[in-house]
């Protein structure tokens, strides 16, 4: 009991001081009263992704509008920032709800944001994408078939070897329709799929009930053309471990399969997603959050797919104000980021693996007194780079190997 208090007491020093405001990280789960709120708060989440030709791209929102800019020397200069959305509206820009950008082979840009409703906890998945290198975007449009006023957020992108768009999020279709008299857990993760590199989607398809509310889901193509999703699951009767599942490009939805094991019995939101890689050797690596009966912290292990699951090479990530970690893997290196609040400063780290997580060594990159966003860790040609948008320096990139 002790322990789980000192944990969680760190965990939401952390949310205040090192990602911004408490206040703006329930303000971005709850919902709105038009672009004027978003303007209103600090919106520092962003996401970033490397295309093909090796240009940086980072999505992240401005006022009422997500914007988009593009670094052609790994993050030492950006372009100008260009709007996605003509017609300004609310977006979802704090926490684990910020715009995502994905890249097409052809030079394509694809945008996904959540845009927050009238009602708390609502949303409507955003979809604009751009044909031209990012010069112009198309009029932004609603994923998912389903109109009412519920959550469908915490919306995540990816594009698989083939060109097909996956997008994924957080649904509460099944709750409502459950009514009162049934106790639902969770929520649930739908998906919707588009072979025409974004002119249209097909959906919605299910993937599993009762999931987390309001954590990131993490996605990884597959060599198949199927995307293996990882995210916060709601295990009977209240435990908030992690589950995955493949989705397929014609909507089925595999076997849902629990990833970690760490016994969190909670009746909060985390806001704590997790991430997910492949190694060279197809073993799946992974990094969470937990304050779990077995465990508390942030973990690195290696998640068995097959069988009744498992976690080889379990590690623990960091001290105990360790947070929002993410991860990427080239070959047999892996990389770990995450970020630790001191009591004064919120510091970017990393841990590297040449060995596919077997032997790790740690790294400090870079502090920060300011408010600071959730660290991403980049991939492209071999090449590591830990991104972190601050609120005092804003978009920073460090190389971290080789």
């Amino acid at each position: 009991m002790v322990r789980t208090a000192v944990a969680l007491t760190l965990m939401f020093a952390a949310l205040l001081y090192g990602t911004g405001f408490a206040q703006e990280e329930h303000a971005g789960h709850g919902g709105a009263k038009g672009a004027a709120v978003t303007a209103a708060r600090l919106q520092i989440a962003a996401s970033a992704a490397f295309d093909s030709r090796g240009d940086l791209w980072a999505a992240s929102a401005d006022g009422g509008h997500v914007v988009v800019r593009r670094s052609s020397d790994a993050g030492k200069s950006w372009s100008p920032p260009r709007r996605v959305n003509v017609v300004a509206e609310d977006i979802g820009a704090e926490g684990d709800a910020r715009p995502k950008i994905a890249l097409g082979k052809s030079g394509e840009v694809y945008v996904t944001w959540t845009k927050p409703l009238l009602k708390p906890y609502t949303g409507d998945i955003r979809f604009a994408r751009s044909t031209d290198g990012g010069k112009t975007f198309s009029a932004p449009f609603t994923v998912h078939t389903d109109r009412q006023e519920i959550t469908h957020r915490f919306d995540a992108l990816t594009v698989t070897r083939d060109g097909k768009i996956f997008i994924a999020w957080i649904d509460k279709r099944d709750m409502v329709a459950a009514g009162t008299d049934t106790k639902y857990r969770g929520a649930a993760v739908y998906f919707a799929v588009s072979d025409n590199r974004g002119v249209s989607f097909r959906g919605d398809f299910k993937l599993a009930d009762h999931s987390c509310e309001c954590c990131r889901i993490a996605l990884l193509p597959r060599d198949d053309g199927s995307v293996l999703a990882l995210w916060r699951h709601v295990f009977e009767p209240n435990v908030r471990d992690h589950a995955m599942a493949l989705m397929h490009a014609d909507g089925r939805a595999g076997t849902v399969r629990r990833a970690t094991f760490d016994e969190w019995a909670v009746d909060v939101c985390p806001h704590h997603g997790p991430s997910l890689a492949a190694d060279a050797d197809g073993r799946l690596h992974a990094v969470w959050f937990t304050q779990g009966a077995k465990r508390a912290g942030v973990f690195y292990g290696r998640l068995r797919l097959s069988g009744e699951g498992g976690v080889d090479a379990l590690r623990h990530v960091g001290g105990e104000s360790a947070a929002h970690a993410d991860l990427a893997v080239s070959g047999m290196r892996v990389v770990v980021v995450w970020k630790e609040f001191d009591g004064t400063r919120s510091r970017l780290r990393a841990m590297v693996s040449d060995n596919g997580g077997d032997r790790w060594r740690e790294r400090d990159l870079f502090a920060t007194t300011g408010a600071s966003d959730q660290p991403r860790v980049l991939e492209h040609g071999g090449r590591f780079y830990a991104f972190w948008n601050t609120q005092r320096e804003g978009f920073t990139t460090t190389v971290l190997l080789p």
